[in-house]
């Protein structure tokens, strides 16, 4: 599988990088002990079988990191659903849709993530630890692709 990803501008990306380290060195889950030189601040918008016919992604765009909230299991800063973010998505999912894209237009969530796989006793002491944070305003500058089989990254136009 392949993932459509937006990258945030330098001042998001040391602000979340903060958070992970905040949460390590809480002894809590966080992002920042997974090792794999790939693992950086993303906005995962599209995961499909195929990137074939995505077009250009209209970048730079304004972002807005909301309050630290759980989505399932992970531990994330919901990112304001804006138009142009929902027409970016829009886009993307549409040319893609044909290869096992997800998700739909409907089910988009965007976010960024913290922490994954938190486990349940963790989560009041991780959401305290973060609660009160002031929304992060920046932009996404960059997009890129990993590819789950290989392991890999690549730029995407923008």
């Amino acid at each position: 599988m392949h993932t459509v990803e937006l990258l945030p501008d330098e001042e998001l990306t040391r602000g979340v990088r903060d958070l992970w380290a905040l949460l390590r060195d809480a002894g809590l889950p966080s992002l920042a002990t997974h090792q794999h030189p790939t693992n950086r601040p993303h906005l995962t918008v599209i995961t499909a079988a195929s990137l074939d016919g995505l077009p250009p992604l209209p970048l730079p765009l304004k972002a807005t990191l909301g309050p630290v909230r759980m989505l399932g299991r992970a531990l994330v800063r919901p990112v304001t659903l804006t138009t142009e973010l929902r027409e970016l998505h829009t886009a993307v999912w549409s040319s893609l849709s044909g290869a096992d894209a997800w998700p739909p237009p409907e089910e988009f969530v965007p976010h960024v993530s913290l922490a994954l796989r938190v486990p349940e006793q963790h989560r009041p002491a991780a959401l305290h630890l973060l609660a009160g944070l002031a929304p992060a305003a920046g932009s996404f500058v960059a997009a890129r692709t990993y590819d789950s089989a290989t392991r890999t990254v690549r730029p995407l136009p923008g």
